[in-house]
Parts: structure tokens; C-alpha cells; sequence
């Protein structure tokens, strides 16, 4: 996978899913705990996302629950990464099973499947 992309559109594919995924986390924990929480990884995916939350804060619609917020935020992080960073790069939009980062992590989860199913036998 990494052949097919320059080295820079791996890194910003990376550092933009990096950011989406946490703040898909915290939406995730925020369902059974609250934000205030003094569980570790509480604190880490509300820590690293605030700031990211508050530059988004003047499009953030006000009707929406405070719970919802990283979860918007995430959203655009995955817009940016569909359409936005392929335009920009002169690249065709890819497909949704086409993000860099996903694509490892399907593909090492497809080996580890593979290696499984093939020590069984």
C-alpha cells in the first residue's frame, strides 16, 4: 500500500485519521461514561481532542448535544480525507476502503485472520 502513495500523503492520510478515530473514541466513550471521568484513556481522547473540538467550535451548530460534538468534529476529519485531500493532491476521490491507514490496519487484521486460520489447520 505504502508504494502507491508518496510518503507525505501517507503521513497527512495518517495524522488526519489519527485525529478522526480519537475523536470517534471519545464520542464512543462518552456512551458510558462521562467526560469528567478519571479513567486513563478518558482522559488521554478528551485531553488531545478539546483543542480540536474548540477550533471547531464557530461551525459547531448550538442545537447539538455536547456529546455529539467529536462526533460532528469527526465527521469533517473524514470529509477532509474523502474530498479534500485528494482534490488538493491531484488525486481521484479513492473509495471509502481506500484511506491509507484503514487499508493497513484491514490488511494486517486479513494476516492475523490468515495466520489463524492456517495454525488450526
Amino acid at each position: 500500500m505504502s508504494a502507491q502513495f508518496p510518503l507525505f500523503i501517507i503521513i497527512v492520510d495518517y495524522l488526519l485519521g489519527m485525529i478522526m478515530w480519537t475523536l470517534i473514541g471519545r464520542f464512543g466513550m462518552s456512551i458510558f461514561m462521562h467526560e469528567t471521568s478519571d479513567f486513563f484513556f478518558m482522559k488521554v481522547f478528551v485531553k488531545f481532542t478539546n483543542p480540536v473540538i474548540f477550533l471547531f467550535r464557530p461551525i459547531t451548530p448550538g442545537f447539538l448535544l455536547d456529546k455529539l460534538h467529536p462526533l460532528y468534529v469527526a465527521w469533517f476529519f473524514y470529509m477532509i480525507r474523502f474530498y479534500v485531500v485528494p482534490l488538493v493532491l491531484g488525486y481521484s476521490v479513492m473509495g471509502v476502503l481506500s484511506f491509507p491507514l484503514e487499508s493497513e490496519i484491514a490488511l494486517a487484521i486479513y494476516d492475523i485472520g490468515n495466520f489463524l486460520l492456517t495454525k488450526k489447520e
